[in-house]
């Protein structure tokens, strides 16, 4: 059992086990993982003035920040257990190094310190003073706002450390034992490189909360009342079950017809049109002289958007490979240059409208617009030409999907990304991998990822205009 397995087992007791034994065929390479690595150095090395080494030498030379240890050691009841702390940090005290000692400390993304932050920390203490025989009575949660480098101090006392121990053969009990259940709160799995293989098992136990909208809260409240699987709630009564949705209030009849549709399609995997108040009839009027697609590419937790890409649309008869596609780099020292293009493209063609996935697009646009110093009549009107597809494709069908992501519904409509098994994040990957090193290979891939975002964008429009002509 290591430090690894106690920071997956605090998130997903099933992820834990397959950190341990689980086959590692099934696995998927994060990106999520490899981002947070690089972020995480980043900020240690800025703490101890880039003075980080490597391993046990790096702690006899009394070195700033040490990373790279692993530390084994043996707990109560004879359990085994090895640490990997993210840093150790040089204090005043002795050690049998020296005058000198270490702290734990760890990286903390967002603004929250959670239980596997204090875990993680009181852990790495009690095999670490015994490693390097000296007291240690805090730990520390390094992170980074606005630009400059935070620390918490975190004071390990009894309690917290008996909390941890109990956990930890928690930890042990579930690695020895058989492969937990899959865990409820599916939105963890959205980072999770074991999602694949739990998302297959789920789909064939007819897990609920693979149903969109439906979260481990409302899955709890369904099995309550008999519904424990996709299968009964497919057969639900619509009228008896919004009396069960009370939660919902005046949407509980709504709800619950949607609940039911959507687990109908997703079982038969057949979509189901429901009535959208002629928005696809105004999407065709508002696309026939021409259109662009949007699709932005960015860096959440830098508040930075590095690209933007344009895909010029005459009319949708257009063939794919004439298309003209546009992709501006917005770098931080350039956004001047890079929104004056972007104004240009929105003002040569005034009419058109600008369709895009989710409301990323529109909000950055909008920014982009007061950054400039336009007028609110400017900022509504530029406002007004974009179309969302994602609120479209949600108001007029329900889709046999777990979800209505870009790449859910373009997957499911057929198309295919040129680079395989890409996301926004492994973009993001990409867009650090290219500011560290300034290899155009990177860059490369993010422009090819974005234009094919802007593809998949462009697929779902032609399903909802096409479904639209043939109804009428």
């Amino acid at each position: 059992m290591n430090s690894l397995h106690l920071k997956s087992f605090t998130r997903c007791k099933r992820k834990a086990w397959l950190d341990f034994k689980g086959k590692k065929s099934y696995e998927v390479w994060s990106p999520h993982k490899a981002i947070d690595k690089i972020n995480q150095f980043q900020i240690f090395s800025e703490f101890c003035n880039s003075e980080i080494y490597t391993g046990l030498k790096a702690c006899e030379n009394g070195y700033q920040g040490v990373i790279g240890l692993k530390i084994k050691g043996s707990l109560f009841q004879n359990i085994n257990a090895e640490i990997r702390p993210q840093l150790l940090v040089k204090t005043k005290g002795k050690s049998k190094w020296g005058q000198y000692k270490y702290l734990p400390a760890v990286y903390k993304l967002g603004h929250k310190t959670t239980k596997e932050h204090l875990f993680d920390l009181a852990f790495s203490s009690i095999l670490l003073e015994s490693f390097q025989e000296s007291k240690i009575e805090k730990g520390l949660v390094i992170s980074s706002f606005d630009k400059k480098v935070n620390v918490e101090e975190i004071y390990l006392n009894k309690k917290l450390r008996k909390k941890v121990l109990n956990v930890l053969l928690s930890v042990n009990e579930c690695l020895e034992g058989f492969m937990p259940e899959i865990t409820q709160d599916r939105k963890k799995c959205t980072i999770c490189s074991w999602q694949k293989f739990c998302d297959k098992e789920a789909k064939e136990n007819g897990y609920l909360t693979d149903i969109d909208g439906i979260g481990s809260k409302t899955a709890s409240l369904l099995i309550t009342n008999g519904i424990s699987d996709t299968q009964t709630l497919a057969s639900y009564s619509e009228k008896q079950l919004g009396k069960k949705l009370s939660k919902f209030n005046d949407q509980k009849y709504e709800k619950a017809s949607v609940f039911v549709k959507q687990a109908q399609a997703y079982i038969s995997g057949e979509p189901y049109r429901i009535s959208n108040k002629n928005d696809t009839k105004d999407l065709i009027e508002k696309t026939c002289s021409g259109f662009y697609i949007f699709d932005i590419e960015s860096n959440p937790d830098d508040k930075h958007d590095f690209l933007y890409g344009f895909l010029k649309i005459n009319n949708l008869f257009t063939k794919k490979e004439d298309l003209i596609y546009k992709p501006i780099l917005n770098l931080k020292n350039n956004k001047g240059e890079s929104y004056r293009r972007i104004i240009e493209i929105l003002f040569s063609q005034k009419e058109w409208p600008v369709l895009h996935y989710g409301e990323t697009e529109k909000i950055a646009i909008i920014n982009i617009a007061k950054n400039l110093n336009f007028s609110f009549e400017e900022i509504d009107l530029i406002a007004s030409r974009f179309i969302d597809l994602h609120i479209l494709i949600r108001k007029s069908w329900i889709l046999p999907l777990k979800n209505y992501s870009l790449k859910t519904v373009s997957n499911w409509l057929g198309f295919e990304w040129m680079q395989k098994n890409v996301s926004g994040s492994k973009a993001l990957y990409w867009w650090i991998q290219y500011q560290n090193t300034e290899n155009e290979i990177f860059l490369k891939k993010i422009i090819q990822y974005n234009k094919d975002d802007c593809l998949a964008t462009l697929q779902i429009a032609e399903y909802l205009i096409k479904n639209q002509l043939k109804k009428n």
